[in-house]
């Protein structure tokens, strides 16, 4: 068991660790709710001492605080968002941090082939097993390219990482650094659905609209927020469903034990649950812990649209900030203010598209503050992104119905958008569409 004296022999103290850490250099972690939260913690007193200048911190989006984009750290440190999570969205539109416009299936090769170099990773693994592999538990996803690419790892390993199985171990020969050091992961709740509260009634009617497109057999993808936590809701009624998905959360575990997800019926990576990573509770956390039925995969994998498409029956849930009538669909800004990211929309509506009967699914509530705000648009918001373009659309779902426009004229497709906006303003979306002869 030589790997057990070289693991031994390399570890250290946070503090210490995070010596490797020097001014000017690119440093990214593990995201989601693996973030290494000592290493953090010990990179933040780093930059308190002074002893850095003009760090970049790149990741995609991470649970919890992230203290280096604090004001008083301008100088020190820098974050680059691969994805903006909501810890990172007054530094960017305040402009102390900078953000990307990528697919998440691409972010690996931004790694691997050093478009962005990695000096130091730090990630968060379970303790080794009897051959020296650690995993990397909650989050494969876009780190395991990360830490392949970068010059020196540094590990915060911790009883409480799932074993996670699957394509997401690291030997400790890999590492440089191990930093022992056992607490709770970082947790993302599943949104709680009550019928009788009027702030869940748009969301579950927009998830019985998508259910109903889904069928027994269907492989499903999800997204984070409401809208997929409302079609879990709704799921336990169907039989043999499948997941391969960048992420699941509480819900599917629910749906797992209940007999509703068997991944039976999968034409690929048959009987097993595929994924990047998990946004969840500790719930999620112990369901992936040593169970075979979860084979977690690097984003490299899991967002390919190749490997996506050989997936018969395969639907693709993805949510919306505003979608025009003729289906362009901007999903990562507030006009010109970005709110998050591309993240895998695209790479999965494309797979699903390729897919033998494939539903790709854009879903969305027909209206915004208080019924104020159409979010079915006569055009996006001037600076507004477009992260899904028409040509890419399929069906788009909100609370008032479904619609599919794959294959149809900007005339049909406008009339379709107008028929599941929100009533109130109907009127003015087919005015405009008459006054511009779309319809």
């Amino acid at each position: 068991m030589r790997w057990l004296e070289k693991y031994q022999a390399k570890r250290v103290s946070a503090d210490e660790a995070v010596k490797a850490i020097e001014s000017g250099m690119r440093i990214t972690m593990q995201p989601g709710c693996a973030v290494p939260q000592e290493l953090v913690r010990a990179m933040v007193r780093r930059g308190e001492s002074g002893a850095l200048k003009d760090v970049e911190v790149t990741h995609i989006l991470t649970m919890g605080d992230a203290p280096y984009m604090d004001p008083k750290f301008e100088g020190i440190f820098r974050h680059r968002a691969l994805f903006i999570g909501h810890n990172a969205r007054k530094a960017v539109n305040e402009g102390r941090a900078d953000a990307m416009a990528v697919h998440l299936g691409q972010v690996p090769k931004l790694f691997s082939t050093g478009v962005l170099p990695i000096d130091v990773a730090l990630i968060h693994v379970s303790p080794p097993d009897e051959h020296g592999f650690c995993s990397f538990g909650t989050d494969v996803g876009t780190i395991r390219a990360a830490a392949e690419a970068a010059n020196y790892v540094i590990a915060q390993v911790n009883p409480k990482m799932p074993r996670a199985l699957g394509d997401c171990f690291v030997h400790v020969n890999k590492i440089k650094a191990f930093v022992e050091h056992e607490e709770p992961l970082l947790e993302m709740p599943q949104f709680v659905f009550n019928p009788d509260d009027p702030k869940t009634v748009v969301p579950m009617k927009i998830g019985e609209n998508i259910v109903d497109l889904i069928n027994d057999g269907d492989t499903l993808q999800m997204g984070i927020g409401t809208i997929p936590d409302a079609v879990l809701y709704y799921l336990p009624d169907k039989r043999d469903l499948g997941i391969h998905t960048e992420m699941f959360s509480d819900g599917v575990v629910d749906l797992v034990e209940e007999g509703v997800i068997t991944n039976d019926k999968k034409t690929l990576n048959r009987g097993k649950m595929v994924a990047g990573f998990v946004l969840g509770t500790k719930k999620t956390f112990d369901f992936i812990d040593n169970n075979p039925i979860v084979e977690f995969r690097p984003t490299e994998y899991v967002n390919d649209v190749q490997v996506i498409a050989q997936h018969d029956n395969m639907v693709a849930i993805n949510s919306a900030i505003e979608v025009d009538i003729t289906g362009q669909v901007c999903a990562d800004s507030i006009g010109p203010r970005l709110f998050s990211g591309f993240g895998g929309q695209v790479d999965f509506i494309r797979g699903a598209a390729m897919s033998k009967g494939g539903k790709p699914i854009i879903a969305l509530p027909s209206t915004a503050k208080g019924d104020s705000i159409s979010r079915i648009v006569t055009q996006l918001k001037p600076g507004a992104g477009v992260v899904t373009t028409r040509a890419d659309i399929h069906w788009v779902v909100t609370e008032f119905g479904a619609v599919n426009l794959y294959g149809k004229s900007y005339r049909e497709r406008a009339k379709l958008m107008i028929s599941i906006a929100h009533p109130n303003f109907r009127e003015d979306l087919e005015r405009y569409a008459k006054e511009n002869h779309l319809i």
